[in-house]
């Protein structure tokens, strides 16, 4: 049976979602339970999970819906649990000491801070970074959902101050070793990174760790501050400190593509400085950045490898070198893999918890498939958007955390819910090849990733069993042994599972190309 509560107008944030879906949970007799608002995407997920009843259809998306599957001759109260629950969520916590009400106020209670996290709902952000600007204090915002002429007045303001403004939406950032949001547990060292992708900053800062070469910062800019509008503020002023500083010995800059004009600026900035610079805009071309005497990288593993090798006195051309012979050792891989795939068995299904990693597989993708592009939710190009994120059509990468799957729910790197049932979804359909996964790690993500995903890889495979068919799991983890879930355990989890792990997300969508070539 399928019991279903509809509170009308309520709103709770994320957390206390999760949290109340984990207590139903619990209950004897209850085999499954989604708490969500009621929008379009939280319905379909309702759906695929056979718990959307007519009263959860008919909610709106301002609307609590509780949905829970109860075995047939269970007796749960769930109208009462559920009741518990969300009072437990709104009493007051203990505190040790009075809470400061404001900005100011928690500037003077800790005495020598110099920098605000702020993470509060978007209409409220641009005043509470206002302040923490006032304050003099360097701001991670945190918070989405903040206006572009908000973010271009922070950035302003916080230029004039001599004060970083990363974000909105800044997702990663490690500043003096101190990690901020989803960062990773990574080594001291020479190099100095700027990034407006918080997987990008992520992926080279654990990349170099295992390569034993550390970071002296890892400076996250948010998603937007490389467009048109923003113009850069924050990698130009992060770049600037980096070249300023005397334990910096090489810059490493990450983003998508930026806007031309802007990508003009940064590298024009670049030429001036008198330090070895790698350039990985994801996507652009490598003229310009080699004009202005960086170094281009292709990919995020690319441009690790490169910094990598400037940092220990190497030649860019030694770091390349290796990545050939691992291509090569990769296509040998392939050759072998392909023989467990079926005639009919033709698609790249990936779901992918890290944005920038969507974005890197789709170009790689695209430059080695020879028929048909990879279409997405967050296509490279607008033609190859899928006109519904939950049906994959052919070759298909999926960016669980765009906004669309994220309304009033968890971002997929700290609840995994949303993946699980999208991987049996995606293996019933006979032309699924691959089922391709990043694993993402760090401070702020889920403890357990990797075995909350085979989890359902193991359901998935025993379906495949019946059927007398396989589908290749691969994935990478990014993340280091010196993080809360240990990258090289979560990779053992996976391989037990009978998933292949490679070193990186680029090397994963390398052999999931040379497969389905």
């Amino acid at each position: 049976m399928i019991q279903t509560i509809v509170k009308s107008g309520e709103y709770y944030d994320s957390i206390t979602l999760l949290q109340v879906a984990q207590g139903l949970s619990k209950l004897a007799g209850v085999e499954d339970a989604a708490v969500v608002m009621g929008t379009p995407a939280n319905k379909d997920i309702l759906k695929d999970a056979g718990m959307l009843t007519a009263e959860a259809n008919a909610a709106l998306a301002d609307d609590l819906i509780i949905a829970v599957k109860v075995a047939a001759k269970a007796k749960v109260d769930v109208a009462a649990r559920v009741d518990e629950l969300l009072k437990a969520s709104r009493a007051p916590k203990a505190e040790s000491g009075a809470a400061p009400k404001t900005v100011s106020a928690a500037a003077q209670q800790l005495a020598g801070a110099n920098i605000a996290l702020v993470s509060v709902a978007g209409r409220y952000a641009a005043g509470v970074a206002r302040d923490a600007l006032n304050q003099g204090l360097h701001v991670f915002l945190f918070s989405d959902n903040v206006s572009v002429e908000d973010e271009i007045a922070l950035k302003t303001l916080g230029r004039e101050k001599g004060l970083l403004v990363m974000g909105p939406d800044a997702g990663t950032a490690i500043l003096n070793g101190v990690a901020l949001g989803f960062a990773n547990a990574v080594i001291p060292g020479p190099v100095g990174v700027v990034a407006a992708a918080g997987t990008g900053l992520q992926a080279v800062t654990s990349y170099l760790t295992r390569m034993g070469v550390g970071i002296t910062q890892g400076i996250g800019t948010g998603g937007r501050d490389l467009s048109e509008a923003v113009g850069g503020i924050t990698m130009l002023e992060g770049l600037k400190a980096l070249q300023a500083d005397p334990t910096t010995e090489v810059l490493l800059l990450v983003s998508k593509p930026p806007a031309a004009a802007v990508a003009e600026k940064v590298l024009k900035h670049l030429q001036a400085s008198n330090k070895p610079a790698v350039v990985c805009f994801l996507g652009s071309k490598s003229k310009a950045i080699r004009e202005a005497g960086g170094i281009p990288a292709a990919t995020l593993e690319e441009a690790a490898h490169l910094a990598a090798a400037l940092a220990r006195g190497e030649s860019p051309e030694a770091a390349l070198r290796r990545l050939h012979a691992q291509h090569q050792a990769l296509k040998k891989l392939a050759k072998k893999l392909v023989g467990h795939l079926q005639m009919q068995q033709n698609d790249f299904r990936g779901l992918f918890s890290g944005g920038t990693f969507c974005y890197e597989s789709q170009l790689i993708l695209n430059a080695m498939l020879s028929k048909g592009a990879v279409n997405s939710n967050v296509p490279v190009k607008k033609k190859h958007k899928l006109a519904d994120a939950h049906k994959s059509i052919g070759h298909t990468a999926i960016d669980l955390g765009e906004d669309e799957f994220t309304v009033g729910r968890l971002h997929p790197m700290l609840d995994p819910t949303l993946r699980n049932r999208r991987i049996l979804h995606e293996v019933r359909d006979p032309e699924t090849a691959i089922l391709f996964l990043d694993i993402v790690l760090g401070y702020g993500a889920h403890p357990d990733p990797a075995g909350a995903a085979v989890e359902a890889i193991r359901e998935a495979q025993a379906r495949l069993a019946e059927e007398r068919r396989e589908v290749l799991f691969i994935a990478s983890v990014c993340g280091t042994d010196g993080d809360p879930q240990n990258a090289s355990a979560q990779e053992a989890k996976l391989r037990e599972a009978g998933v292949i792990v490679l070193e990186s997300n680029a090397a994963a969508t390398r052999l999931a190309g040379y497969i389905l070539s």
